[in-house]
């Protein structure tokens, strides 16, 4: 787990790199890596690579980064884990490979150079990584040098580029690239309106122009003169439409053995590190689940749970229930206690370290801070597992929304004005929402709009500058968008899980996991959200009650507590609103005005 950045000069026309850029853009990513940096720029100054290091495998010099394959003089940058690396390693040591480290990054430094840009195929784990190659004095274009990108299939790792037509810039924060100082900020319409909509920036896009997130399970390779291919390897969406099709054949106990196995094989592979993991653990079925599993594995569980004051006996507060669960796993345990005056103290770090605007982050922004005090470096999350197993009620709702209301959707016109003559009168009672039933609820992507969205699209306009909202708005394209997460998949379940990965799952929880540990310099791992275990669970889905919380909590060879499986989902909340009684924005409804509070304290 790292931060990487890189400069690009690929035009003939593009000025050479500049080595203190770099080192800016490196060195705002510190707590990303505090146990190493490196700096690496070519001779003729065309490119220039940067990396801060949190060593978690192969803790040794050998591990560092820029690393350069002797053999091709390919040089990589890369922020994430390989989870089978060892076996990638047998593989290429069989095919005459040698290796000087025992680093997943210098495997794939030989697997490109076995396999070039398939070598994605064979990857499990979580990424995002740069490969250099310098290419030869022939100067032509099959041999010009190349830079080649690739992120992990779902997203767990971020990247961010900019391109200006010469030069790409790119790292793992936004923030990185603007601290370099060579590109100039200006306002993107879409990134404002992306996070009053959702309350969070809605990817590819940032709060800036030209400022892109890199698309999860894609490839990019650009050469000389700026030629580009660029492939996707990955998409959750074709991968459970393709599951919603198939046809499955096998017995219900069968199907219950395929789940218990890939959940053991995801926790025995998300475990795999040189320094201790712990596990977050709450009360509920996910984080319960994977301490069984690691447990079952024989592994030494460190657990760490966080409790609010304002929650101390009430139905809200986790720290009981973990706390039982924690012994009774035998699990060396930490409760952290988080107060009002403590989150008034870190405020401020907290929003510095948030990269983009988001109402979410804050308890994992602390639950980080405990888990490093306690010693770890690597976490495992229960995030991803209401996506996968239909924990949330969008999975009964948004179905039920069809279902009543499809008729409506061929009406659009009916759709909009029944919203223009309620929307004032609701507006006083209730949420707004209500008046857009009929004009959204009749599609998976509506519904699912009307569900997660903090504000409605025809609010924006009133709340921020009319002009901006509309371009942002047009640019986004948000129901279109909706409507291609789900198309070709045939089933609610599938359709709904598509909509919370993609949507959810991916621009909010997975970004806010990363900025949050990070600024601890704690890599959390997600056994949850694998490639292998989706593509051995997505065609049980809606088949003997599975894949389901309950049958994923039954995967354990030792069940978990009677009190565990039986308690009702509650979310995990956080005590914002009393945190901040007092100030103006909290008029508004529900994380309304602590979204406004952080969109004005990051400058906006």
């Amino acid at each position: 787990m790292c931060g990487i950045a890189a400069i690009f000069a690929y035009h003939p026309d593009a000025p050479p790199v500049d080595r203190d850029e770099l080192l800016r853009m490196r060195e705002q990513m510190k707590s990303r890596g505090p146990d190493g940096s490196g700096l690496w720029l070519s001779e003729d100054r065309r490119i220039g690579m940067a990396h801060r290091r949190l060593s978690i495998i192969d803790l040794s010099e050998a591990g560092a980064q820029p690393m350069t394959d002797p053999e091709t003089g390919n040089i990589i940058v890369f922020n994430g884990e390989i989870y089978n690396y060892r076996e990638l390693r047998s593989d290429l040591e069989n095919q005459g490979f040698r290796f000087r480290s025992h680093s997943d990054t210098e495997v794939l430094l030989h697997l490109y150079a076995a396999k070039g840009p398939a070598m994605v195929n064979d990857l499990r784990g979580m990424y995002a990584f740069a490969i250099y190659t310098p290419g030869s004095s022939m100067g032509t274009a099959q041999n010009s040098p190349s830079l080649f990108l690739a992120r992990d299939p779902f997203g767990i790792k971020p990247l961010y580029i900019h391109d200006d037509g010469k030069t790409l810039r790119l790292a793992s924060q936004v923030k990185a690239l603007l601290a370099g100082g060579g590109i100039v900020p200006e306002v993107e319409p879409a990134g404002h309106a992306g996070f009053f909509l959702w309350g969070h920036v809605p990817e590819p896009y940032s709060l800036y122009k030209n400022i892109l997130a890199f698309e999860p399970g894609t490839t990019l390779c650009i050469k000389g003169q700026g030629k580009r291919q660029t492939t996707e390897f990955f998409s959750i969406r074709d991968e459970l439409a393709r599951a919603s099709h198939a046809v499955l054949r096998c017995r219900p106990e069968d199907a219950r053995q395929t789940l218990r196995e890939a959940l053991l094989d995801t926790v025995r592979a998300h475990l795999i590190a040189d320094v201790p993991v712990g596990i977050f653990l709450s009360s509920g079925l996910d984080s319960t689940t994977l301490a069984a599993l690691a447990s079952e594995l024989g592994a030494d569980l460190r657990t760490v749970t966080l409790g609010f004051e304002e929650f101390r006996g009430t139905p809200d507060d986790e720290v009981p229930l973990a706390e039982t669960v924690a012994r009774h796993y035998r699990a060396k345990h930490q409760t952290v206690w988080v107060t009002k005056d403590e989150f008034r103290t870190h405020y401020d770090a907290l929003i510095q370290a948030m990269d983009q605007p988001t109402i979410d982050g804050v308890n994992t922004w602390f639950v980080s801070l405990a888990a490093r005090r306690a010693g770890l470096k690597v976490a495992l999350s229960g995030l991803g597992g209401d996506e996968l197993f239909g924990g949330y009620p969008s999975f009964s709702q948004i179905p039920r929304s069809v279902r009543a209301l499809g008729w409506a959707s061929g009406l659009p016109q009916l759709g909009r004005t029944a919203r223009s003559l309620a929307a004032p009168f609701l507006s006083r009672l209730t949420s707004p929402k209500y008046a857009s039933l009929l004009e959204y609820g009749g599609t998976h992507g509506g519904a699912y709009l009307l569900r997660r969205t903090l504000h409605m699209p025809w609010e924006l306009p009133g709340m921020m500058d009319a002009d901006l909202a509309m371009e942002g708005l047009h640019k986004l394209g948000t129901e279109e968008c909706l409507r291609q997460t789900t198309e070709g998949i045939n089933g609610d379940y599938q359709a709904v899980s598509a909509l919370e990965s993609t949507w959810y799952m991916r621009n909010q929880l997975l970004r806010d996991a990363d900025w949050a540990s990070m600024a601890h310099s704690l890599e959390i791992r997600v056994p949850l959200v694998d490639l292998k275990l989706l593509r051995e669970t997505a065609t049980l889905a809606g088949k003997f009650g599975m894949p389901g919380k309950q049958a994923m909590a039954l995967a354990p060879s030792t069940p978990l507590l009677g009190v565990i499986m039986d308690r009702a989902k509650t979310g995990f909340t956080i005590p914002v609103r009393q945190w901040l009684a007092g100030q103006n924005t909290l008029g508004e409804r529900g994380l309304r005005g602590w979204a406004r509070n952080i969109y004005h304290a990051m400058g906006n």
